[in-house]
């Protein structure tokens, strides 16, 4: 797929870190990109500068998703491009000990599945009605209709304590992608997955400057975190290469995560 300003696209989770690096690379091909995030000064200043359109969604309501499609093709046209970049995290032990009293807890399953619901239904939410508005687009030249790119986590195969949730669902993405792949093969168009490391996202670079320089001493090489414009590269790879697809993909460095 040759992306220019024919092409239309949305990038969930596009306010901020992988999603707001892959939403400018769009947008220097000519690419005209919707941005949803529930994040609104964050995803109106990154569509203000990319000259995109932001739209508040919430990944878990159906109906925030459908007026987020609505407001995007009213602006944009029907998407050809769908990357998906919303998702959360916790981290919390399955069960365990209160170190002071004894007591104890298990993970809160209401915790559990909320994350499940962002990261992983989130995902195929976008994907199933991204793809039903694909169906109606006819194949660009190369043969392509559409392309999809997920992000996934390196925590779907080698989880860390606590990550129970977290890896679920990135696990999940991860799982999903050639069966879709698969389903949509018929109508050209293409899912791939990207499963990035440790990356300077805004929740990462919260963290202390002694953690933050002990996670990037832990990649093998690169010895440092990953740049979100490194995650946007291969976005834009598996999008215009139309050979890529079904494939899920480590960014990290060669990094495999320890227990803890």
């Amino acid at each position: 797929m040759i992306l220019n300003s024919s092409i239309a696209a949305v990038v969930t989770g596009g306010a901020s870190g992988l999603g707001a690096a892959t939403a400018r690379a769009l947008g220097k091909k000519g690419v005209r990109v919707a941005i949803f995030d529930r994040d609104g000064d964050g995803g109106q200043r990154v569509a203000d500068e990319i000259g995109g359109v932001f739209c508040d969604v919430d990944v878990t309501d159906e109906a925030s998703v459908d007026e987020g499609f609505k407001r995007a093709r009213d602006a944009h046209g029907q998407e050809r491009v769908l990357v998906n970049c919303a998702g959360i995290g916790n981290g919390i032990k399955t069960a365990s000990r209160d170190r002071e009293d004894g007591s104890i807890r298990h993970f809160p399953l209401d915790a559990f599945e909320k994350v499940v619901q962002v990261n992983l239904i989130g995902t195929f939410r976008c994907i199933a009605k991204s793809a039903a508005g694909m169906l109606d687009l006819s194949p660009l030249p190369d043969g392509d209709r559409g392309a999809i790119v997920n992000t996934a986590s390196v925590a779907a195969e080698d989880g860390q304590i606590g990550q129970a949730a977290y890896s679920a669902s990135k696990g999940g993405v991860v799982s999903l992608t050639l069966p879709v792949a698969r389903d949509l093969m018929s109508e050209n168009i293409r899912v791939n997955t990207i499963l990035p490391g440790l990356f300077e996202t805004p929740l990462l670079m919260g963290l202390p400057e002694k953690t933050l320089a002990s996670l990037s001493a832990s990649v093998p090489y690169p010895k440092r975190l990953g740049k979100p414009h490194e995650y946007a590269a291969l976005a834009l790879v598996m999008i215009e290469n139309s050979y890529f697809n079904g494939e899920d993909v480590r960014l990290d460095g060669a990094i495999r995560m320890a227990p803890r």
